[in-house]
């Protein structure tokens, strides 16, 4: 019996009705069975502050990183503010970082999915969560990339692809990212 990888999915968007959490919920439902996709919050993450650590960690803070820690993997799911991540993501990558020396990152196999309603598909976000996920040491999928437009018209009413095409395209995401965690994770 083949390992199944667990795989924490940081969805970067808030919004009520996101479409990043849309995908995020489609992708549970078509993933290989090597690769379970759990879904972290990080809506209840106070912002980062030291002195909140020193004090001792807020309760959700020690919830995330107890959450990510246990996970094989993680999978960004974001959209694209301002050319960049939101601040919600950001927000988590700087908790799970700390304390200094303690952070959930090193290792963890990653990949990111970024989605936009318009047609570039958040590649501006795409490429600036990769610089930091290079310094947080998250060895990150490089091919195939997942740069979605027109999220807005991706989805059928049951919340799933309407599109056959995109739906594949996932599918084969989706493997990729799975034949990476076997080949990258740690025991």
């Amino acid at each position: 019996m083949s390992k199944i990888y667990s795989v924490a999915v940081l969805v970067g968007s808030l919004r009520k009705g996101a479409y990043t959490r849309m995908l995020a919920n489609a992708l549970k439902k078509i993933a290989p069975p090597s690769i379970a996709l759990s879904i972290v919050e990080i809506g209840d993450l106070p912002l980062y502050n030291p002195d909140l650590d020193d004090a001792g960690a807020p309760a959700a803070w020690t919830r995330f990183r107890n959450e990510v820690k246990s996970s094989n993997a993680v999978l960004f799911i974001t959209p694209e503010y301002n050319r960049s991540v939101p601040a919600a993501l950001k927000n988590a990558l700087d908790v799970g970082s700390r304390p200094y020396g303690a952070s959930v990152w090193p290792g963890k196999p990653g990949a990111i999915i970024s989605l936009t309603p318009g047609s570039l598909g958040a590649f501006g976000a795409n490429h600036h969560l990769r610089q930091s996920l290079v310094f947080l040491d998250v060895p990150t999928l490089q091919q195939p990339e997942a740069y979605l437009g027109n999220a807005g018209s991706m989805f059928d009413v049951a919340g799933g692809f309407a599109d056959a095409s995109t739906e594949a395209h996932m599918k084969a995401y989706l493997d990729a990212f799975a034949d990476w965690i076997t080949r990258t994770a740690k025991a």
